[in-house]
């Protein structure tokens, strides 16, 4: 296996922090429509170079093997070809220290398939949407938003996103903006660890969701009737907001049994 694997290029690389960045790709061909909510794999050979700050694994691969994980596009669903991604590096991973080792013009491989059954169709129109996500969980609301959020207008829409800092919050602008923009969305960022320059809200997501923040600030109606649950981030973060809506008569959606709680694992 060679460079002519790859089937894309890098058009973009936005480094929020030494460990967290956006990447734009542009595939050589258009793929398919795509659903907003959905995921493809992204690869490169293991031969590439890995980024400064990563650490080399444990295990040791061929140069000729092609290395591949899947993550959610943040793109709209009308960019067929320009795909955006908000990807995390692991250290000691094997992919992730490859791709952030990237530049402009550097080539990749993307996956011709686009899968996932994540997706807001799955929410009758007259269901309000609450979107819980932490870390780079949030990819998938950056497309239902882009792609969707105009449709929306008499749906309640609102996003909490957790992360430990202020940097970690890399769509901060861009979800401010769209909350300036449309009445009936909501954005609440949430940090666990922060100094006197943050206003906004601290802790953990679940401790938010308790207190009533979405009945109060949104008037968000917790019940499977009235508003549709998106999960998508840390395990423990799913664990326990699952827990919290399943006391409150949630269940999780699946093509078999269809409920109001959603939920993409990673």
């Amino acid at each position: 296996m060679s460079q002519s694997t790859y089937n894309a290029t890098v058009i973009g690389k936005i480094m929020i922090t030494p460990d967290l960045m956006i990447l734009r790709v542009r595939t050589d061909e258009p793929r398919k429509e795509f659903q907003a909510g959905q995921f493809t794999a992204i690869g490169l050979l293991a031969g590439e170079s890995r980024s400064q700050n990563s650490v080399l694994p444990i295990d040791q691969l061929p140069p000729e093997k092609l290395i591949k994980r899947p993550y959610s596009i943040a793109s709209a669903v009308k960019e067929t070809q320009d795909f955006e991604f908000y990807i995390s590096q692991v250290k000691s991973g094997q992919l992730t220290p490859r791709l952030f080792n990237l530049n402009q013009g550097n080539r990749i491989w993307l996956d011709t398939r686009i899968l996932g059954f994540f997706s807001l169709k799955q929410t009758p129109e007259d269901c309000n949407i609450a979107m819980i996500a932490t870390g780079t969980g949030l990819a998938p609301f950056i497309s239902f938003l882009r792609s969707h959020i105009a449709e929306h207008k008499d749906t309640k829409v609102a996003i909490i996103h957790g992360a430990a800092y202020p940097w970690d919050l890399g769509y901060l602008s861009e979800l401010r903006f769209i909350d300036s923009l449309f009445s009936n969305f909501y954005y609440y960022p949430t940090l666990l660890r922060y100094d006197s320059s943050w206003n906004g809200l601290h802790g953990y997501i679940e401790e938010h969701l308790e207190s009533g923040l979405l009945e109060k600030e949104v008037g968000l109606e917790i019940s499977p009737d009235k508003t549709h649950f998106y999960l998508c981030g840390n395990p423990k973060m799913i664990d326990s907001v699952s827990g919290y809506l399943l006391k409150r008569n949630y269940t999780r959606h699946s093509n078999k049994t269809p409920g109001a709680l959603h939920i993409e694992e990673y």
